[in-house]
């Protein structure tokens, strides 16, 4: 028997949930943290799932509804974005995660705020402007990684930009942070310093993964 019919027959046969604890959204087996995640591409929801459940749905060349989400890291050390190309992407402020949502067929923008993740109208002839004159930046998988971007001057210090290829249960989880570190206007000082420690450390993971762009 394959593998993945034996995942299918417990999905099939779902069990009861039995005792507390984080269990996967698709078999109901416990599952520890850290754990796995699948995006629904229709609806955009995360899952957390099993090794087995992850496993079925990492064929991205597959029209399946859901997609599993990879664990790469990537920064783009010389990817200058210029002032000019992102005032055309009509992001109205400076930091932002951009993905391919293969759902409605376009790339998409969100930037964190503190009602969360809001979507801000992206020109496509403009994104595509952007990746051609920087392709290494079109590499994206669709609907399970994103950039991340952050703009010199943005979050409130002259600091220089900052390019980052992310999962995007990850990109989710800092706009969820954000969201419960904001306060006033313009976010406050402690959302500014968890900006600042996350790009770091998303940095790093990126360089010690070999993922540096130098």
């Amino acid at each position: 028997m394959s593998a993945s019919f034996s995942v299918l027959r417990r999905l099939a046969n779902r069990p009861d949930p039995g005792p507390a604890g984080e269990r996967c959204e698709m078999c109901a087996e416990l599952i520890g943290a850290p754990h796995r995640h699948v995006v629904d591409v229709e609806s955009r929801h995360l899952q957390c799932v099993c090794t087995s459940c992850y496993l079925l749905f990492t064929e991205p060349a597959a029209a399946l509804r859901y997609r599993a989400v990879p664990d790469r890291y990537l920064a783009f050390g010389q990817t200058a974005i210029t002032a000019a190309e992102w005032d055309a992407l009509e992001i109205p402020v400076g930091l932002a995660f951009l993905f391919a949502n293969s759902a409605q067929g376009r790339t998409v923008a969100f930037y964190p705020g503190p009602a969360g993740a809001t979507e801000s109208e992206l020109p496509p002839e403009h994104w595509r402007d952007l990746l051609r004159n920087h392709p290494e930046l079109d590499v994206l998988a669709d609907d399970v990684e994103a950039l991340l971007i952050r703009m010199p001057g943005s979050a409130g210090r002259e600091s220089p930009g900052d390019c980052l290829l992310l999962p995007i249960d990850t990109c989710y989880e800092f706009v969820g942070r954000m969201r419960l570190l904001w306060k006033g206007f313009d976010g406050g000082s402690e959302a500014r310093h968890y900006i600042d420690e996350f790009f770091a450390t998303m940095n790093a993971r990126a360089l010690a993964r070999g993922g540096g762009r130098p």
